[in-house]
């Protein structure tokens, strides 16, 4: 018996396999950015409903797409403080000029 001939009574081709790993790629990046947009407080119920619509029918493209331009849309989380800027009293420096 050859290799393909087990490879086709274990369970099917190969290539099958690559397949089914990419479209459950595209299924879970598809309901990752519809869930995002869905819990989005900005959009409208209609916005929500179409640009889900939208992420299903184009898939990868539009997931993305849609993805990275809310994800720019929001407010950056900060942890830290600013770096320099500010007054500081500590360095007895007036700015007085001419």
């Amino acid at each position: 018996m050859s290799a393909k001939q087990c490879v086709i009574r274990q369970g099917g081709n190969v290539e099958n396999n690559y397949w089914f790993i990419i479209l459950a790629f595209v299924a879970l990046l598809n309901l990752v950015v519809s869930i995002y947009l869905a819990k989005r407080t900005d959009l409208e119920a209609f916005q929500k409903i179409a640009q889900i619509i939208i992420v299903w029918l184009i898939p990868v493209f539009a997931a993305v797409g849609l993805w990275l331009f809310h994800r720019s849309q929001d407010s950056p989380f900060s942890s830290s403080k600013p770096l320099g800027g500010g007054s500081s009293d500590s360095s007895n420096i007036t700015g007085g000029g001419d």
